[in-house]
C-alpha cells in the first residue's frame, strides 16, 4: 500500500478536551494502527503539528508521545504550504480569529463547537470558507455514541411509529472549587471569557435534535447561575457570571415536543450522564452515551395511580436492552475519520460550518429567551 501523509495543526491540544479525545483518542489512535486504510490501496497517515501558546506544554506533549513538530506561532504554522487541515480546540473566544487565518491561507477546517461567539461570526466563517473553497466540518461527536447510534437505528427502522416527545437529562455535580476542586475549567463559568452552559450545550443539542428527529422550530429557556461563587485553578474565589444550568424547550418540525435540562449543579440519579427518553406511539427508548432501552407498546404494563400503596411494578426490569450488533469506536475518531476522507477522497460530509452556525443560533436564542422570558422561533439558516 501508499500512504498519504497529510499535516494537520492542532491548535489547543494542551486542553481537555483538545489533548483527550482529538490528538490521543483520535489521531494518535489512527497512527498506532498504522494510519487510516482508504479502501484503494492507500493508507493515510495523521501528521499533527501541535500549536499552542506555552511551549513548554506542547514540547512536554510530543516528547511523551515521539511527535516532531511543535509551535508558538500560529501565522507561521499557516504559511506552510505542507500543512493541509487546520483544527481548532482553543477557548470559544480564540477561535473565531484563528479560524478566519487558516481559510484566509487555504487550509480545510475541522474545529470544535460553538464555531463562534456569535451567530453573525459563526455565519461569516461559514462564507468565507465556502467562498474560499476549502473544506469545512464542525466536531458534532455525540452523533457518533454507542448509545445514540442505537437510537438512530431505531428511528431508521420505524420502532417508535410516530414520534411524540423526547427528554433530555445531562449534567453532574461540578464542584466549585474549594474544598474539592473543579472538574472543570474556571472560564467555563464566566460569561465574559465566552463561559455558560447554553453555550456549551445548545450547539450539541442543535444537532442530536436536528439529525435523528428534525429541525428545531422554536426554543424557550430558562437559565440560572445557581451556584455565584466559585474557586479557580489557583484557589483563588471568583464570581461565576455564567449561567450553570438551563432549561429548555424545543418545538421540532416534526410536531415532537422536546425538554431537555442541563445542568453542572446536579447529583446524577441515572445509569448515565446523559440520557434521552424517545416516546412514540409504537414504543419508547431511553439512550445514553453507550446503551440503550427499549420498550414496546406490546409489551407496556398498565399501571394504576394509587399513592396509598406502595409500588408493586418493578419499572426498570419491564424494558429490554438492545444490542450492540456492531463495533463501536470512539466517536471523536470516528468523525475524524469521515472528515479525513472528505478532504482527501472527497466523500460526502454534512456536518460544516453551517451546521456549526445553527448550534451558535440556538444558544443565542436561549439565552434571549431566558432573559426576555419568553419563546422564539428558530428561522431556517443559509449562506
Amino acid at each position: 500500500m501508499t500512504r498519504r501523509t497529510v499535516r494537520i495543526a492542532m491548535n489547543g491540544v494542551t486542553g481537555r478536551m483538545g489533548y483527550r479525545q482529538h490528538l490521543v483518542r483520535s489521531i494518535l489512535s489512527l497512527r498506532e494502527q498504522g494510519g487510516l486504510d482508504l479502501g484503494d490501496g492507500t493508507t493515510l497517515w495523521p501528521e499533527p503539528v501541535l500549536v499552542g501558546r506555552r511551549e513548554h506544554a506542547l514540547r512536554a506533549m510530543a516528547d511523551l508521545y515521539g511527535l516532531e513538530h511543535i509551535s508558538t506561532d500560529l501565522d507561521a504554522v499557516l504559511a506552510d504550504p505542507t500543512v493541509e487541515i487546520y483544527f481548532d480546540a482553543q477557548v470559544t473566544a480564540a477561535r473565531e480569529e484563528s479560524v478566519r487565518k487558516a481559510i484566509a491561507a487555504g487550509k480545510h477546517i475541522y474545529c470544535e463547537k460553538p464555531t463562534a461567539t456569535s451567530l453573525d461570526g459563526a455565519l461569516e466563517l461559514a462564507r468565507l470558507a465556502t467562498a474560499a473553497g476549502v473544506k469545512h466540518g464542525v466536531v458534532q461527536d455525540k452523533l457518533f455514541l454507542p448509545g445514540l447510534l442505537k437510537l438512530k437505528r431505531l428511528i431508521d427502522g420505524g420502532f417508535f411509529g410516530q414520534i411524540l416527545s423526547i427528554r433530555g437529562e445531562f449534567g453532574y455535580w461540578v464542584f466549585e472549587g474549594d474544598w474539592q476542586s473543579a472538574q472543570r475549567p474556571s472560564w467555563n463559568y464566566r460569561s465574559q471569557d465566552g463561559g455558560g452552559i447554553v453555550v456549551d450545550m445548545f450547539p450539541h443539542w442543535e444537532y442530536v435534535l436536528h439529525e435523528l428527529f428534525g429541525r428545531v422550530r422554536t426554543v424557550q429557556a430558562l437559565t440560572a447561575t445557581h451556584l455565584p461563587r466559585r474557586w479557580d485553578e489557583q484557589g483563588k474565589p471568583y464570581d461565576a457570571t455564567a449561567d450553570d444550568a438551563a432549561y429548555g424547550i424545543f418545538e421540532l418540525d416534526s410536531g415532537a415536543i422536546a425538554q431537555i435540562n442541563s445542568s453542572w449543579t446536579v447529583r446524577v440519579n441515572r445509569d448515565e450522564l446523559v440520557e434521552f427518553q424517545v416516546d412514540g406511539t409504537h414504543g419508547s427508548a431511553v439512550a445514553g452515551l453507550r446503551n440503550c432501552r427499549v420498550q414496546h407498546r406490546s409489551a407496556t404494563p398498565k399501571p394504576v395511580w394509587n399513592p396509598d400503596l406502595p409500588v408493586t411494578e418493578p419499572f426498570r426490569d419491564q424494558w429490554q436492552e438492545v444490542p450492540d450488533n456492531a463495533e463501536f469506536t470512539n466517536g471523536f475518531k470516528s468523525q475524524w475519520e469521515l472528515f479525513l476522507r472528505h478532504v482527501v477522497l472527497d466523500e460526502p460530509w454534512q456536518w460544516d460550518l453551517l451546521a456549526g452556525a445553527r448550534g451558535v443560533q440556538l444558544a443565542e436564542l436561549g439565552l434571549r429567551s431566558s432573559a426576555g422570558g419568553r419563546r422564539f422561533d428558530v428561522p431556517e439558516l443559509s449562506l
